[in-house]
């Protein structure tokens, strides 16, 4: 499975699963020139960035780890170009989730971690 094919995996699997939990999709790879974000979704009246990271194995350290405040940057910035281009978004709280994927792609396990990590890092 080549790394953007198993990216796309490792984003569905998410999706289906916040589904389930109850939250809906408003978007899928939203792109600016600062970064991208892997799924933006509604969850009760708040607006949630969702960044997904899957690693097969811990050898060069886990997902969570590869969510460095350098990535969380660039993932609050992009956050901020949606906000400024859908003024809708604006009158509503937001949040910054992870989901988690670790381990072999027909058994992988799966953490999802609300509120992550917050906008006072910019």
């Amino acid at each position: 499975m080549s790394t953007v094919s198993r990216g796309k995996w490792a984003e569905d699997l998410a999706h289906r699963y916040l589904c389930e939990q109850g939250l809906q999709l408003i978007e899928r790879n939203f792109r600016s020139k600062k970064g991208e974000i892997d799924l933006i979704m509604w969850d009760q009246g708040i607006l949630v960035f969702i960044e997904v990271r899957y690693r097969k194995t811990q050898r060069y350290g886990g997902s969570l780890e590869s969510i460095n405040i350098r990535k969380q940057k660039r993932i609050l910035m992009t956050a901020h170009y949606y906000l400024y281009r859908h003024r809708w978004t604006q009158q509503h709280s937001c949040r910054f989730d992870v989901v988690l994927l670790s381990g072999v792609t027909e058994n992988p396990q799966l953490r999802w971690i609300a509120d992550a990590f917050r906008n006072e890092i910019l």
